[in-house]
């Protein structure tokens, strides 16, 4: 059904495929930002997204292997392929854990704006099965597996002490290399 609203709303078409495989960038500017423009609980945040992101990957990379599907335009007739996408195991939806790793994270720290994130984080999801390139089990499945990391990575990681004395030893490695006055932080 997802997919086939492509058929009847064509101008939407060009948003939904810059969404499924360029938003990713936006993404990964976002990332940067938030680590050299931020705060110590900015860094912070792009750790735990980080480790959410790697502990959510294997955790689908496990689920890949339970349960295996192809994509829709290699299963069934009549889907609306708008992207160029291999043959592979589509369960669970690598976009999606790479997406709602980070906005989840995003909105578990951020105040401000912090529905946006997930916002967005659905919208990437939305429009992967609008191209044709997942089903929308694959899409739950990994916002399932990505929130449910999220939430532990930021109860857990900020507790761990190795990961405050790693940050101060990279700040300290930082402020060597760029000559820029920065506060002393407080993990």
């Amino acid at each position: 059904m997802i997919n086939n609203l492509g058929n009847h709303f064509t101008y939407l078409n060009p948003a939904m495929t810059f969404t499924a495989k360029y938003m990713v960038f936006f993404l990964a500017l976002s990332i940067i930002l938030f680590w050299f423009m931020g705060s110590e609980t900015n860094r912070m945040m792009i750790v735990c997204g980080a480790i959410t992101l790697a502990v959510a990957e294997v955790l689908g990379k496990l689920a890949g292997k339970i349960h295996s599907n192809h994509q829709p335009f290699a299963e069934l007739a009549n889907v609306n392929k708008l992207i160029g996408h291999a043959v592979d195991n589509s369960f669970p939806s690598d976009h999606t854990i790479l997406f709602f790793s980070f906005c989840m994270t995003f909105f578990l720290f951020k105040k401000r704006g912090r529905a946006l994130w997930l916002l967005l984080a659905a919208l990437v999801g939305f429009s992967r099965i609008w191209v044709g390139v997942h089903y929308p089990a694959d899409v739950f499945a990994g916002a399932a597996i990505s929130v449910f990391t999220a939430v532990l990575a930021y109860w857990g990681v900020p507790k761990l002490s190795f990961i405050k004395r790693l940050l101060v030893i990279y700040e300290r490695g930082e402020r060597r290399i760029l000559p820029i006055k920065s506060n002393s932080r407080n993990y």
